[in-house]
């Protein structure tokens, strides 16, 4: 497939920290067609992480909320038709689905390309429209590899796993005036991320206020919790919970200034979400804890020791647990203090 193609379309709309999980995969096909045209169909709100990135050509912008209301509202109809316009005019030689729902892989068809790719075990009947399917097995659980696997598919060759973010000077200048408005050092803070769009996700925010002191007396740290502007108010009752001071970012930094502030950071602790992974992209110390969600299939790659999760290689395939014993509320607050001891002494 690979002898022919000068223009590659990935699918990935959703969600920030899958997205994240995908970088690999761009970095390898550019790696692989250094003078191949790619585009990437995302969400609006998720844009920001690809903007500049060295290794895509193009993004489109797939808004979701309102494309979903073609069916009764005129401007967005004639959206829809402008978008599937685009796919089709772009003559894409290949179609990357890594989201793998109808509505994607529907896309991948509407777009006219005749070599579309996608998951074997794409859910919603999405797998009737890809031409080529990559299954996977116990080599492929997590889905850096999975993602990796599919593009192979594709005729893609280096397949090193590198995480690239671009780096945004304004948004850095931004975040260190933010930090020095709250007198905190910017090289030395921990960054907390006690929400999740999940709350089965969630760690007890209890345990995070417990952490905070553990880490605040013995590290120095300063601490920010950060999260969206929704999740304002549970980061306020962490700051009461505590005995010592915490920053409340949520809501208070745009994608990239979030970036910015978790890349200088000396530690974060996250749920499993997307600040999270973003986090482990940059290499940052970390502890990302787990509850139900499978750590084998989304911790940050190769980097076992950044995870607090009840048997985290045991779990199989399956993106969740229905077993109680996997329930986030398992995860102690000395369990992960422990974690964060290791990742300061590395």
């Amino acid at each position: 497939m690979s002898e022919t193609l000068k223009n590659i379309l990935i699918i990935k709309p959703s969600s920030l920290g899958d997205i994240v999980l995908a970088l690999p995969a761009l970095t390898a096909l550019r790696k692989s067609f250094p003078d191949v045209k790619i585009s990437w169909l995302i969400r609006p709100e998720f844009a920001p992480l690809l903007e500049n990135h060295p290794h895509l050509t193009d993004i489109i912008l797939f808004d979701r909320k309102f494309l979903g209301r073609a069916w009764y509202h005129p401007g967005a109809f004639a959206s829809l038709v402008s978008l599937i316009r685009r796919l089709r005019q772009s003559k894409f030689d290949a179609v990357i689905d890594l989201q793998g729902l109808f509505r994607t892989a529907s896309f991948a068809w509407l777009s006219g390309c005749k070599k579309r790719l996608g998951m074997a075990n794409a859910r919603e009947l999405a797998r009737i429209f890809y031409t080529h399917k990559a299954a996977q097995d116990k080599d492929c659980i997590h889905l850096v590899d999975y993602y990796l696997k599919i593009i192979r598919t594709a005729g893609a060759s280096s397949l090193d796993v590198r995480f690239v973010l671009p780096q945004d000077p304004a948004a850095a200048d931004s975040i260190s005036r933010l930090l020095t408005s709250h007198n905190i050092k910017p090289d030395n803070y921990a960054v907390f991320v006690p929400g999740s769009a999940r709350s089965d996700k969630c760690w007890p925010i209890e345990r995070f206020a417990a952490l905070a002191d553990k880490i605040s007396s013995q590290f120095h740290l300063s601490i920010v919790a950060t999260g969206t502007a929704s999740e304002t108010s549970a980061v306020e009752n962490l700051k009461a919970l505590t005995n010592v001071p915490i920053a409340n970012f949520a809501g208070l930094t745009n994608l990239t200034e979030l970036i910015a502030l978790l890349r200088a950071a000396s530690l974060v602790v996250s749920n499993d979400t997307g600040p999270g992974h973003i986090a482990a992209a940059l290499g940052a110390p970390l502890v990302l804890i787990f509850g139900p969600t499978n750590p084998a299939r989304v911790a940050p790659y190769r980097r076992s020791h950044c995870v607090a999760a009840v048997e985290p290689d045991s779990r199989g395939f399956k993106a969740d647990s229905t077993d109680p014993k996997h329930d986030i509320i398992a995860i102690t607050v000395d369990e992960v203090y422990q974690k964060v001891c290791e990742q300061i002494r590395r």
